[in-house]
């Protein structure tokens, strides 16, 4: 067979939206569940996995038909996916690419996993916040108790 008639693997583009590009191999489905996805006001979501890749080896990618991914949303993606390209598609075109960069500290959206914790025992709702210890692999400390929670332990919260 000649590359001519090889079968390709086509991915049909996006008119609008964001593509998460270099996503972790196997993490694509975690960065669903951080994002809510899918659900009813999303209905075009492509996943490819495993694709081939000539800077990591492997990797997927995630393509989320007409919506943009806000600050907060792309810190939870930092977390997961912290190699990870975002592109912002606008009629078919690229109109931002940008490494995904995690900040310094985030908030509100891991748990922390000391059951001492107070923002695990207080009758008060208390919003958990964390700094960022290492950027890759993803390190954080708890701000109330100093409990250290690694890449593995933040990824079980998003499984």
């Amino acid at each position: 067979m000649t590359s001519e008639n090889k079968p390709t693997l086509k991915i049909k583009p996006i008119k609008d939206g964001t593509v998460i590009d270099h996503i972790r191999l196997n993490k694509s489905l975690h960065v669903m569940k951080i994002l809510n996805l899918p659900n009813k006001s999303y209905k075009n979501i492509t996943i490819a996995m495993n694709v081939s890749s000539s800077e990591i080896g492997r990797k997927d990618i995630l393509k989320i038909e007409n919506r943009e991914l806000d600050s907060e949303e792309l810190d939870q993606v930092a977390l997961i996916a912290p190699e990870s390209t975002i592109n912002i598609i606008r009629n078919y075109e690229i109109v931002k690419k940008d490494k995904i960069s995690l900040k310094n500290n985030i908030n509100s959206i891991l748990k922390c996993i000391n059951p001492k914790c107070i923002t695990n025992n207080s009758k008060e709702p208390i919003t958990s916040k964390f700094k960022i210890i290492n950027k890759s692999p993803v390190i954080v400390r708890c701000h109330y108790c100093d409990k250290i929670i690694d890449a593995k332990e933040i990824d079980k919260q998003f499984e």
